[in-house]
């Protein structure tokens, strides 16, 4: 049986689940199933840019495994033979790792991540590596030193960030699953801006080790795809604890995949922050949200009015604490072990040839935020900035704990509006950083969260995001009430949100 007899389209318009069980069951093999999709991105990734690399021979031999597996009887995972798009930010052995960065420009990596092994433990296939805004730092992949990648929907629009490539190549349907990072909402708003569901861990639910550090103690990596049931069978795969991740927690994981497949919010409390609207809010995403919330008063949730007044701050004290730890973590990058190397020329010394690649090696954002880091971190300030940032950090903490006790979870929108033009807001950082305004309190405070589609605003017809949080070690939370919803959306508009951007 070869691909041509199956629709290349209708392949890739498969669910992660659809297509792991038509695997399961030989009506599809894994290498029919890769075909497609390396067909897939041939046909469309010239326009969306989602890839940095593609891993066409790799993917297929992984493919080709999946059914050697499955021919000698052997029991295969439930996402085995399953596409996926993995962010640039994971080590990959045999296969470059540049972080969307100059200076790590054609690196190949001696090791895999944890999350890449659990992969290939999983018999996922891994179709490539996908773009993202420098070192993960933006949220319009327009950092990427490879150029920006296209909003499927409008690809004149960006797609969000810094995990840009994944979520595009969702919304393509160049592949049906994808990895992304979340350091201050960087897999929810990509999600959001593209109508896809993303979700972030609780802290420490999925392993660092091989994820090349932005902010150390904000980084988490989690689960990207296109229904909530796709996200917690990723979700499953790649969290538990990692012995080589010293901020890796060791106990179980929560039940996501029930709680996907059991999807209710019927007596739940479910808390609406105050904080979460205002000035900077798009008409049509307040008003897509507060459909949400009326739907989800009409499936049995008791709605309740939160005051988090630390979450003004959130924003302020998250670009002292990411840059701080970036300044420290990008230190790393001096051109003496790996990576690009300019001016070692026999006349300079190792301070100038550091000097040097850094110059040509880091782009302007993440410059902007080694400078603003490291004069956080300098003496006579580290106090007044740094300090009382953690300070701020510790009352966004006790407000969420506050806030638990009287909810189960917390809806807000994911970010203030939908995707904006590539290039709007290039020359404004305070504009840029605005789009995570919604995301930030949760990465500092270390709790799970997500991103599910609620609609298409009005006024641009593009995808709206309904943002779910839940308590730390509660991920399962987010899992029941984003199917719950999820079902309720497709039921009540006959079809799912998400449908192929005309443009493509």
């Amino acid at each position: 049986m070869t691909t041509a007899t199956h629709n290349v389209e209708h392949i890739i318009k498969l669910t992660a689940a659809e297509t792991a069980a038509k695997i399961a069951s030989g009506e599809l093999t894994a290498v029919e199933v890769t075909e497609a999709h390396l067909a897939r991105i041939d046909a469309v990734d010239e326009k969306v840019h989602a890839f940095l690399h593609v891993d066409r021979e790799g993917a297929l031999a992984q493919a080709r495994a999946v059914d050697a597996k499955r021919a000698n009887g052997e029991k295969l995972g439930p996402l085995a033979g399953v596409p996926l798009a993995l962010k640039d930010i994971f080590t990959t052995e045999g296969m470059p790792t540049t972080v969307g960065s100059k200076i790590l420009e054609g690196w190949i990596p001696p090791y895999d991540a944890t999350v890449t092994r659990k992969l290939k433990a999983a018999d996922v296939v891994i179709l490539g590596k996908t773009n993202m805004d420098e070192f993960a730092m933006g949220s319009s992949t327009e950092n990427s030193a490879y150029g920006p990648t296209g909003n499927p929907w409008d690809l004149t629009k960006i797609p969000g960030g810094s995990g840009g490539g994944s979520s595009a190549a969702l919304a393509s349907y160049e592949a049906p699953l994808a990895i992304g990072t979340d350091t201050g909402g960087s897999i929810r708003q990509p999600a959001a801006v593209t109508g896809t569901v993303g979700v972030k861990p609780t802290y420490g639910g999925v392993s660092r080790y091989g994820m090349v550090a932005f902010s150390s103690s904000l980084d988490q990596g989690g689960p990207c795809a296109r229904t909530v049931l796709d996200a917690a069978l990723l979700h499953e795969v790649i969290a538990g604890h990692d012995p080589l991740d010293s901020t890796s927690i060791d106990a179980p994981v929560p039940p996501v995949v029930e709680a996907a497949r059991n999807g209710s919010v019927a007596g739940m409390r479910v808390g609406v922050v105050k904080q979460f609207r205002g000035e900077g809010y798009q008409a049509g995403v307040l008003q897509r949200f507060d459909e949400s919330v009326e739907l989800m008063k009409e499936l049995g949730a008791e709605i309740v009015e939160l005051d988090c007044p630390s979450f003004d701050l959130a924003l302020s004290a998250y670009y002292l604490i990411a840059p701080s730890e970036c300044s420290s973590n990008l230190a790393r990058f001096d051109a003496m072990r790996y990576g690009l190397r300019v001016g070692d020329d026999g006349t300079k010394s190792a301070e100038e040839v550091t000097a040097l690649t850094r110059e040509a090696g880091f782009g302007d954002e993440v410059k902007r935020r080694i400078i603003l880091g490291t004069y956080a971190l300098s003496s006579g300030y580290y106090d007044a900035y740094y300090g009382s940032a953690q300070k701020v950090r510790t009352l966004i903490t006790q407000d969420f704990e506050k806030a638990f006790e009287k909810v189960d979870v917390i809806v807000s929108p994911t970010t203030p509006t939908t995707a904006f033009p590539i290039g709007e807001r290039a020359d404004d950082p305070m504009a840029m950083y605005l789009a995570d305004l919604c995301t930030i309190p949760t990465n500092l405070a270390g709790n799970a969260a997500m991103s599910l589609p609620c609609g298409l605003a009005p006024e641009d017809g593009m995808p709206v995001g309904l943002q779910i949080i839940a308590p730390a070690m509660k991920d399962d939370r987010l899992y029941k009430v984003g199917a719950a919803v999820e079902a309720a959306f497709v039921e009540k508009w006959g079809h799912p949100l998400l449908e192929e951007a005309p443009s493509l």
